[in-house]
């Protein structure tokens, strides 16, 4: 029943847009020849070579969305692939997806309890573009990877913006592209989070203890009360190690 169980939730949302390339072959066309498909297989148990031997994103880079920023606050993730949406098949037309996400979201969300009944599915509510900062980082990341992709180093391959597509210039078109083409990468964090006495919204104190449960400890990424500007796994794991270290020394004393 404490306030701040279920609040404060953060996530990295990945904007995805996609370009149409020319003259080079990504895994849209490999996979979508059907004999290729148990060769990729063959490949990697023979020789560990080929496209199962690849991580989900051939390239990534840090950027400032603006200078207003003193250090970097987004994140790409490049992959020689793509798709309308997480679970639909690949394109039939060779492409890359230039994925990019605030790393740094000043919106928070929820998750809750739908009912008692364990079997129902909690009510999230990510509250992704909550704030006009994070707004305005999706705008102007979206205008980012436009002139990225615009270098000379790409010309070759004469990139054509598949999604969102030309046709959103404005503000508003690229804000509505950005929620459209937006997914998780799985980074929740921040519903449980640590913090001082004086905090009500702070499940926990500084010993990762429920306050006001005794016996009871939360050591996993809700916890944090910020997320990080990066992936959560290794702080995840980090987290891990202290809780583990601090149930000891509290069991010793």
């Amino acid at each position: 029943d404490a306030p701040g169980v279920g609040e404060n939730l953060q996530d990295h949302l990945q904007i995805r847009p996609v370009y149409k390339v020319h003259g080079v072959k990504t895994l849209n066309s490999d996979y979508a020849k059907l004999w290729r498909r148990p060769l990729m297989a063959l490949e990697w148990a023979a020789l560990r070579k080929g496209p199962l031997t690849m991580a989900p994103s051939q390239v990534g880079a840090f950027a400032r969305s603006s200078p207003h920023y003193a250090t970097a606050n987004l994140q790409y993730h490049f992959q020689p692939l793509s798709l309308d949406s997480w679970g639909s098949g690949l394109h039939a037309f060779d492409a890359f997806t230039a994925s990019v996400c605030n790393l740094r979201p000043s919106s928070r969300g929820s998750v809750h309890l739908r009912s008692a009944d364990p079997r129902d599915n909690p009510v999230i509510s990510p509250n992704y573009f909550d704030t006009e900062e994070d707004r305005q980082v999706a705008v102007d990341a979206m205008k980012l990877t436009r002139r990225i992709v615009a270098q000379a180093p790409l010309a070759r391959f004469r990139p054509e913006e598949h999604l969102p597509g030309e046709a959103a210039q404005t503000d508003e078109a690229l804000l509505e592209a950005a929620a459209r083409l937006g997914t998780t990468i799985f980074h929740p964090v921040g519903t449980a989070r640590m913090g001082s006495d004086d905090d009500p919204g702070a499940v926990l104190d500084e010993r990762l203890k429920v306050r006001g449960v005794e016996g009871l400890r939360v050591i996993d990424a809700s916890v944090m009360p910020t997320i990080t500007s990066g992936n959560t796994a290794n702080p995840t794991m980090m987290i891990a190690e202290k809780g583990a270290a601090m149930l000891k020394e509290d069991a010793r004393r």
